[in-house]
């Protein structure tokens, strides 16, 4: 029977093949190597630079106490006001440290500034890992016009399967319902080919990586 459309003409392509079957031409792959070059860097460095080239900022802290101050310092700087903040654990950072801030559930709306941890820094790609395992919970990672977040050398991993393998861990019994990785602010250039800036997600992401490493 003569081929009359182009969907005949592929699916007996596809019975052909599945007949005429061929020895594998790529036996010697070895699978197990590893598909990206090793990083150049310490895993902080490469988590610091990747993160600046996708559009966020990276701010070093060499303890609690400092990060304190830089997080006083970058409100008044750019006149945000207070912080909101609803994980109980970053509370209790902020009241140690005199920190105004903001966890009343009717101001969520009018919120600027958002502040939480996260479970992960993936060096490979300057990405964030959150959950909603977090105290935050699911709605201050999108919601905010800008996204603070406080994190520790402790949690900076190489690559996004050491961030799955910790999860794994952390998380035995269950894994969180929710896990996201924030690469950047929020960007799309889906309309005219124009890059905007927050249309899905916080406009300014800032990372504040504290030292705990001994």
């Amino acid at each position: 029977m003569k081929e009359t459309t182009t969907k005949e003409k592929i699916l007996k392509s596809v019975r052909d093949a599945l007949i005429s079957k061929k020895d594998n031409p790529f036996q010697d792959v070895n699978f197990s190597q590893p598909v990206l070059n090793n990083l150049k860097d310490d895993k902080e460095i490469e988590f610091a630079r990747k993160l600046i080239e996708m559009g966020g900022s990276f701010i070093y802290c060499e303890n609690e106490h400092e990060l304190i101050e830089n997080l006083s310092k970058l409100s008044v700087e750019k006149d945000w006001g207070s912080y909101f903040v609803q994980d109980d654990q970053l509370k209790i950072l902020f009241q140690s440290g005199g920190l105004v801030y903001d966890d009343n559930e009717d101001h969520f709306s009018e919120m600027n500034v958002g502040v939480t941890r996260c479970e992960f820094l993936v060096a490979r790609f300057g990405s964030v890992m959150v959950s909603s395992a977090l105290g935050s919970g699911r709605r201050m990672f999108v919601f905010p016009e800008v996204h603070v977040v406080v994190a520790y050398a402790s949690q900076v991993v190489k690559e996004l399967k050491d961030a799955l393998i910790g999860m794994r861990k952390k998380y035995p019994d269950a894994l969180p319902s929710q896990m996201t990785f924030v690469t950047g602010p929020s960007r799309t250039a889906d309309i005219e080919k124009t890059l905007v800036m927050g249309a899905h997600g916080p406009r300014e992401l800032y990372v504040f990586l504290v030292d705990d490493q001994e």
